[in-house]
């Protein structure tokens, strides 16, 4: 069995818990996920759904395209998950919102062809245009 992930929001008002199931983990180079996170790329990691539950107050939604809702905090304002109509059975959780961030291990760079010229990582990870 996988070790439990849990998180929260800055004030902590909302909260989760995965059984620790991941589909994946990764970096988010496009504009929207740097404009929500105000950061030069967020990290997020994706859970099936059924195997995450939020143990908080929950977080308000804006829809912040066609298929696409940002979930956060409405109190403290920090982005908390990512849910998409193209990924119908996770959910995506920002890994700066783990108790243990120093634990998440990303595995692949996401849409590079938004990459901001002026961030370099330095890894051998895999990058995807799209």
């Amino acid at each position: 069995m996988k070790a439990t992930v849990s998180g929260h929001c800055l004030c902590g008002a909302v909260a989760y818990e995965t059984d620790g199931a991941q589909n994946w983990a990764g970096y988010c180079h496009c504009a929207s996920c740097r404009r929500n996170c105000a950061a030069p790329v967020a990290a997020f990691f994706g859970v099936p759904n059924g195997h995450w539950r939020w143990t908080g107050v929950d977080p308000a939604i804006y829809r912040s395209s066609p298929g696409a809702a940002r979930l956060f905090c409405d109190r403290c304002g920090t982005p908390m998950a990512y849910a998409t109509d193209a990924a119908p059975d996770e959910i995506h959780f920002y890994a700066a919102t783990m108790a243990d961030p120093a634990s998440y291990r990303p595995e692949v760079h996401y849409h590079v062809d938004e990459a901001l010229p002026w961030l370099a990582i330095a890894d051998e990870l895999p990058r995807q245009r799209d």
